[in-house]
């Protein structure tokens, strides 16, 4: 089956099983969306929407939040990975927003990612969820998936992007990034996952890769346990 036509049934699958996908992170406006991606690194989201209400609630725009001291938003961020570096860029992507966009998110790519702490990923979501631009935020899920499913052989998440932009309508990309995301979760774990019995891997993924699989599960399970 070529690329293309796995794309389209996966496309039917996944519009069956998340027809109307939420965004995973709590937020109000592109300032909270774009705080709560950035905190989102290494953390799950349900860490995040955890801390984040009390951090916005002191903080609920870039003026609040630039008037902290780091010492202040890392005591509300403190149990996210990465909390003190992600606490600096915080502040100073704050000031910033104040100093180059009159405190307000911009809307453009490359603006976005000229902020402190803020990465093609990051900036990707916040155009694709809060300004309606067609965007593929490509996380290491999502770049894991698309190899599963025989989708890219890229090496890095900038190849996985475009091979799945090439596939995908460009009106489906914001929409079908969260699909697969919601997919990985629940039916599709890194490890230790039955690809014959999965919904989409079970047609999808190549036998090469099902063998692959076995064989690094198998390996995995072979380890002596840690004391």
């Amino acid at each position: 089956m070529r690329r293309q036509e796995k794309a389209e049934r996966i496309l039917r699958q996944l519009e069956e099983l998340y027809p109307e996908p939420p965004i995973p992170l709590d937020h109000t406006d592109p300032f909270s969306l774009l705080v709560a991606v950035l905190l989102s690194a290494q953390t799950t989201d349900a860490r995040v929407n955890i801390v984040t209400p009390a951090l916005f609630e002191r903080a609920p725009n870039p003026a609040a939040m630039a008037a902290l001291s780091v010492e202040e938003i890392l005591g509300f961020i403190r149990t996210c990975g990465l909390a003190p570096t992600k606490a600096k860029n915080i502040k100073r992507l704050a000031e910033l927003l104040l100093e180059r966009h009159g405190g307000e998110v911009p809307s453009k790519l490359e603006e976005l990612e000229a902020l402190p702490g803020v990465g093609h990923k990051t900036a990707s979501v916040v155009v694709a969820q809060c300004f309606g631009e067609p965007a593929f935020p490509v996380d290491t899920h999502i770049h894991r998936l698309a190899a599963r499913w025989g989708l890219s052989r890229g090496t890095t998440v900038e190849r996985t992007e475009a091979d799945l932009k090439a596939v995908f309508p460009r009106e489906t990309w914001s929409k079908v990034h969260l699909q697969i995301i919601f997919f990985g979760r629940e039916h599709c774990p890194a490890r230790f996952h039955d690809l014959e019995q999965c919904p989409i891997c079970g047609w999808a993924a190549t036998k090469k890769r099902v063998l692959e699989e076995r064989r690094r599960d198998a390996a995995a399970r072979k380890r002596p346990a840690k004391s």
